[in-house]
């Protein structure tokens, strides 16, 4: 290669490493939005508002413990939330298998008279993830967002097993009550006789 091939071949290295640099990153919508946003993810959801924090004493064994609304962000003091009255917390993961079968269950249960509430937990998976499943189940429960990893401050409060879906009853005294019978609620029923069980 001659002296005047290998310069043209830099020059046109150059060039070419200019031209990249002055081309446009994206068009507006990519600037206007960030990675992780949720928006449309949350739309589609649709979920109700997470629980407002109650003027009752908060729930002892989660006094302080906070998280994100999975509907729309906003942070959650989960003691306080939970306090005042009988509330079925269920802990579950977007790429849990048992968790897709009870989810609708727990959907259902909510809709009927007598029922108390019920605040989803996400855990162990991207709130996309879990935004998607609810949607594709048409679950709609207010849930809040736990964290990515191996243990969020939520899970780590409740000492949820290692094993999902898990639900405790949280009593109108702020009593945390695991609910081990049965380990996935298949129907209504079993859901109803938990929670009265639990109580």
């Amino acid at each position: 290669m001659t002296r005047v091939t290998k310069w043209a071949l830099a020059a046109a290295v150059l060039a070419v490493a200019l031209i990249v640099a002055l081309l446009p990153r994206g068009g507006a919508d990519t600037a206007a939005k960030p990675a992780g946003d949720l928006g449309s993810a949350r739309s589609a959801a649709a979920l109700q508002p997470c629980p407002a924090p109650a003027s009752a004493r908060p729930v002892k064994q989660l006094e302080g413990i906070t998280a994100d609304c999975l509907g729309d962000g906003a942070n959650v003091d989960v003691g306080k939330a939970l306090a005042g009255a009988p509330v079925l917390v269920n802990v579950w993961a977007s790429w849990c298998e048992p968790c897709r079968t009870e989810l609708p269950v727990l959907q259902e249960y909510a809709k009927q008279p007598g029922a108390v509430r019920v605040l989803g937990v996400q855990v162990q998976s991207p709130a996309k993830d879990g935004l998607d499943l609810l949607a594709k189940l048409g679950v709609h429960l207010p849930s809040v967002y736990d964290g990515n990893g191996q243990t969020g401050p939520v899970r780590t409060a409740l000492k949820v097993p290692p094993r999902l879906p898990a639900s405790y009853l949280v009593t109108a005294t702020g009593e945390v009550r695991f609910i081990a019978n049965p380990p996935t609620f298949g129907n209504t029923d079993q859901v109803r006789a938990a929670v009265e069980g639990a109580s």
